[in-house]
């Protein structure tokens, strides 16, 4: 059978790890990437936006066996601060440059340089070295300001894109339609990333089958579908056979969207698949059957029958005793305004939580004040289980409800603990999906359901034999997900201080809903691994060139 690889994007750089050995020998590699802004045209107007200069085919393509850690030489040339992420990458013993802005590094300065660490462990398929990209005609960052400044939704983008275009269903788009060109017989390996700020996405492919078999750098049993269901942040490694007569069709992809009254980008994008040889293909090409935007059942039933692979090569190491049982509430809320004067719904402003706290971004990273044992930056004190208590699905709830507290909370988790969290879902303010995503882990999904959590039911119907290894896994619109994982990937070593005594400190991981506007409002949190005992279970020193504050 012959297999070719090909990087397609719902928007993005990927790395892309290949091979299927166990064993990793030490290497390092190393990259120049100038962060600047480009004019480009799209949708019949021009505008500027944040590009990364790099050579994707040196990038791309690293052997699994020669893999250990990347060097990326970042050059900011824009008016504004910048940070930068390794999606789904574990960062063993390393969270230092794991990127998330106030949690584990300050922002990259404008026209400063910084060297990134990148390091790899088990990971297998395809994963994103990002910023997020969708398309607004306006400046992205005026959306956002404005969002903020008034406490509403940001205004939705004006197209989505496949591979950097819009497709042949919007204005000035058509000639530019992203074309994969395929060969009659053969097999391709699609890479598919959604590096959408705000949706999920549906994406099909007219008259193909797709085989799904890996996502977020784990392999899957192989799952057929005539369509995917993806998440921001979610990659999945699909085999496409172009085994259909040569002409054109249609790939597509547009937004599931299932909160009720909550505008979203109702456009869909598009892409061709064309067959080589010479015939005259069909106008227009055949289109893809996608499920309806508001299809909750199309997308859980394909997020619930993704399986890890569960065999000898790659076993399924499901913690089954736990040591640590968290639940979180995930919510929507409101908070008032004077006189009523936000752009929220009934004059509030839009906000939301985790647990009933709505995270607050500090001025100094989480991280460099535990190394520096600074006080007044975050609290250790985030709840494990529901502060407030009710039942969290109905369809009305007492406004009282919708207004959280506001904090910089952490949890803090002992070395090697097992830890299992169930997501709840609420129906607070907007009952909808949430991509929950934990940086330095990948964790099992091992149930889900709709409705309020049953601690003594539910668990019982929990996949324990083959739960898929995610980074990051939708909990549906009023539901529930539960996932456990390992706390092995620890924080800081021990560190002397003149004059004070031997001090452990630790390590932060950034959780957070991958939703950009939840994110912005406030659904987060952090995990503080504690170290081990043994060298190899302790963060290895700060770097000498991190970002100022």
């Amino acid at each position: 059978m012959w297999m070719i690889t090909k990087v397609f994007l719902l928007e993005i750089l990927a790395f892309l790890l290949l091979g299927s050995g166990l064993h990793c020998h030490a290497s390092t590699r190393r990259f120049n990437f100038v962060v600047r802004e480009v004019s480009y045209r799209r949708l019949c107007s021009n505008k500027n936006i944040l590009t990364v200069t790099v050579n994707f085919r040196d990038l791309l393509y690293m052997p699994r066996k020669e893999r250990r850690s990347l060097w990326t030489f970042i050059t900011g040339e824009k008016k504004t601060s910048q940070f930068t992420g390794e999606h789904g990458v574990k960062m063993p013993r390393y969270p230092w440059t794991d990127g998330p802005e106030y949690v584990t590094q300050c922002p990259i300065k404008p026209g400063s340089k910084f060297s990134q660490k990148i390091v790899l462990s088990s990971e297998e398929g395809t994963l994103w070295w990002h910023a997020h990209r969708e398309w607004w005609k306006s400046d992205v960052n005026a959306v956002r300001d404005e969002g903020v400044a008034t406490g509403s939704s940001p205004n939705v983008s004006d197209s989505f894109l496949i591979n950097g275009q819009p497709g042949d269903l919007y204005p000035c788009s058509k000639s530019d339609t992203f074309k994969l060109k395929v060969d009659d017989g053969k097999t391709y390996l699609l890479r598919i990333i959604n590096a959408a700020l705000q949706d999920i996405l549906f994406f099909s492919i007219a008259n193909h089958k797709m085989i799904v078999v890996g996502t977020d750098g784990s392999y899957t049993k192989p799952l057929t579908k005539d369509y995917i269901s993806i998440s921001p942040g979610q990659t999945f490694d699909v085999l496409l056979k172009a085994d259909q007569r040569p002409n054109h069709y249609d790939m597509a992809a547009k937004a599931y969207s299932s909160g009720q009254g909550i505008d979203y980008d109702n456009t869909t994008t598009t892409a061709i698949v064309q067959y080589s040889g010479n015939y005259t293909p069909s106008s227009p090409p055949s289109f893809p059957h996608l499920p309806g935007h508001n299809d909750t059942n199309a997308s859980v039933n394909f997020t619930g029958s993704l399986r890890s692979l569960a065999n000898s090569e790659h076993p399924c190491n499901v913690p089954l005793s736990m040591s640590t049982k968290l639940v979180y509430t995930i919510s929507v809320n409101n908070f008032p305004c004077a006189d009523n004067s936000c752009a929220g719904p009934n004059g509030t402003r839009i906000g939301a939580s985790i647990n009933n706290i709505s995270y607050q971004s500090p001025t100094v990273d989480i991280l460099e004040a535990y190394y520096y044992n600074m006080s007044g930056v975050y609290g250790d004190k985030f709840p494990s289980v529901p502060p407030l208590v009710f039942d969290f699905t109905v369809e009305y709830l007492p406004l009282e409800y919708q207004t959280p507290g506001k904090g910089t909370e952490v949890k803090v988790l002992e070395y090697n603990s097992t830890v299992e969290i169930v997501f709840q879902g609420t129906n607070l303010v907007a009952g909808t999906d949430h991509p929950m995503h934990l940086h330095g882990y990948s964790f099992y999904v091992v149930g889900w359901g709709f409705g309020n959590f049953d601690k003594n039911r539910d668990p019982q119907r929990y996949n324990l034999v083959d739960p898929p290894l995610q980074n990051t896994i939708v909990v549906p619109k009023n539901g529930w997900t539960a996932i456990r994982f390992k706390a092995s990937n620890p924080g800081l070593p021990k560190i002397v201080f003149i004059n004070i005594n031997i001090t452990q400190l630790r390590g932060v991981w950034f959780m957070h809903c991958h939703l950009e506007c939840h994110l912005t409002w406030g659904m987060d949190t952090a995990f503080i691994v504690k170290n081990g005992k043994h060298s190899e279970a302790q963060m290895l020193p700060l770097p000498s060139d991190m970002p100022p504050c």
